[in-house]
């Protein structure tokens, strides 16, 4: 069986395999920038059910290890990556539409009954399963296609533009949410989940067509980036040599644990993920409800710090080409502090009632956004030996989708949780952005633990040695 990574990935064949994260981006953003918001401050729903439910795809990840599993031992008519691709981000097209169905028939004033949730969890679990096979592939595919002196540059670009459809998902998205004007008469006052009235400044037509659109944009994208991107081998072939690679789950997953390094990476993403995302669910929300800043600026909140993560991206992928000491070790541990800082910004913001650190909040959120998954993903990379590297990508993303799927249910239960004890939206959102900032300090020193050089090389060579023995 041939080398599965190509000689050359060339910024062109890059650029249009990135855009499969235009779409990511985007879809983001509508689920836990447009569609939290609108069921949490619009309509009053309970923070804790709604991030819950966003939170599915998260904790169904161990899918992505299976996935990833299968990938790298099994090919579906020739093609080892593409099909589980495809096949999830269908799924993922398909419950964007079932969402934005149910959600406007209860913008139209309707209770919410127990038909309603369950289509909703339906809808969601179809995301989430999608989320989790397509994820670990995708990644398994970049490692094919980029030679090891590339996948820096290669997960680089797929990140950047992964920033890029957060950006143009907050504009684009916010654009289809109007503002109220008397001369659409769109004004809509409905009885929200908390008893309380909620005037609209949409309507479940606009909602429709919201969610609509999105679905047939984000399959167009997905299907179209990643189009001719994989090789088809012979089935035959593939099969013959993946028998004689003698390793097994349990026994690749039993190396990732026992090494010191990657136990300690394990650790990093853990906490990384869990508490940089407890502002996920929140962020929108606590802007709403504290300083009473209304949708359409909400909604762009993606696009100032995607904005801004773009920047620091670039800015550092240029300076690691020329300075070689700025590891991704380097770029995860700034991206972390800067991260740390965000969410002491957003505490005292909250606590304190001081709406002009939201903004330097949002340019830190980019900006240690953009450096540390930068880092982070290449540290992903280069703690994943070839020959494995679908099992141990579905691995890390395992633990990077269900610490993050904690970080984002666990925002929204640390906001009702304080909104229950203290009874002041304020001191809510401020305890649940410091208790942010500690696991962030944790992170930091499970990162300096770490050795990912001295681990890709040992690892690499031994990983090498087994799968050349396939290839005689």
């Amino acid at each position: 069986m041939e080398n599965q990574a190509e000689k050359h990935l060339s910024v062109g064949r890059n650029l249009k395999i990135g855009v499969f994260h235009l779409g990511s981006g985007m879809a983001d953003v509508l689920t836990t920038g447009v569609w939290n918001r609108i069921m949490i401050s619009d309509l009053g729903f309970s923070a804790t059910p709604i991030g819950l439910l966003i939170a599915l795809r998260y904790f169904l990840a161990p899918l992505g290890v299976w996935a990833g599993r299968m990938s790298d031992r099994r090919a579906v008519g020739g093609y080892r990556r593409i099909v589980w691709i495809w096949a999830g981000r269908l799924m993922m097209a398909l419950s964007i539409l079932m969402v934005g169905l149910t959600t406007a028939n209860l913008a139209r004033g309707d209770t919410a009954d127990a038909l309603d949730w369950i289509v909703l969890t339906l809808a969601l679990l179809l995301f989430s399963m999608g989320t989790a096979i397509s994820g670990s592939t995708f990644l398994a595919l970049i490692y094919d296609r980029s030679p090891d002196h590339q996948r820096g540059r290669a997960v680089g670009i797929v990140w950047t533009f992964l920033l890029i459809g957060f950006t143009i998902g907050g504009v684009l998205f916010g654009s289809l949410l109007p503002e109220p004007s008397p001369e659409r008469a769109i004004e809509a006052t409905v009885l929200g989940a908390d008893g309380e009235l909620h005037t609209l400044a949409f309507t479940p037509e606009d909602l429709q067509y919201l969610f609509i659109f999105a679905a047939v944009l984000l399959a167009g994208l997905w299907f179209v980036s990643l189009f001719g991107e994989e090789k088809r081998v012979q089935p035959s072939v593939f099969r013959a040599a993946a028998e004689r690679v003698k390793t097994t789950l349990r026994g690749d997953l039993k190396l990732a644990w026992n090494d010191r390094r990657t136990r300690f990476f394990f650790w990093y993403l853990s906490l990384s993920m869990l508490f940089a995302f407890t502002q996920d669910l929140i962020l929108e929300p606590f802007a709403a409800d504290v300083f009473g800043m209304e949708p359409r600026i909400t909604t762009r909140f993606a696009a100032y710090w995607g904005s801004m993560a773009i920047l620091g991206t670039i800015a550092f992928l240029i300076l690691s080409r020329r300075f070689k000491r700025l590891t991704n070790t380097v770029m995860s541990c700034v991206g972390v502090g800067l991260l740390l800082a965000t969410f002491v910004a957003f505490a005292i913001s909250s606590v304190a009632e001081i709406r002009g650190l939201v903004t330097p909040g949002l340019i830190l959120l980019g900006l240690g956004l953009g450096i540390w998954n930068v880092g982070t993903l290449g540290l992903m990379m280069d703690m994943s030996p070839f020959g494995r590297a679908g099992t141990f990508l579905g691995f890390w993303t395992l633990v990077v989708t269900f610490a993050r799927g904690l970080g984002v249910s666990g925002g929204g239960l640390l906001r009702d949780l304080g909104l229950a004890i203290s009874g002041e939206v304020t001191i809510a959102y401020g305890a649940a952005f410091a208790i942010g900032a500690v696991g962030l300090a944790a992170a930091l020193w499970a990162l300096s633990g770490v050795h990912a050089n001295e681990f890709k090389r040992e690892a690499s060579i031994d990983a090498a040695a087994v799968f050349a023995g396939a290839l005689d």
